[in-house]
């Protein structure tokens, strides 16, 4: 799996426990502190993300980060 695939891994995963919970893009930007763009990018795998954001993401859905980790 190269960085492009584990990118888009994380942000599916991200997605997936997003609407499970019923939460916008929108909704999980305002919790996070960051912009529904930025949000979408991370879900599509165009950008990376640092520890600081998954670690705030995971925080706002409830789960560990390994959780968002699925490769």
């Amino acid at each position: 799996m190269d960085i492009d695939q584990k990118r888009q891994a994380l942000g599916s995963a991200i997605r997936e426990k997003r609407e499970t919970q019923g939460l916008s893009q929108n909704r999980l930007a305002l919790m996070v502190g960051s912009s529904k763009s930025h949000i979408w990018r991370i879900e599509t795998g165009r950008v990376g993300v640092g520890i600081d954001d998954l670690a705030r993401i995971a925080d706002a859905l409830g789960v560990q980060v390994r959780d968002l980790l699925t490769f």
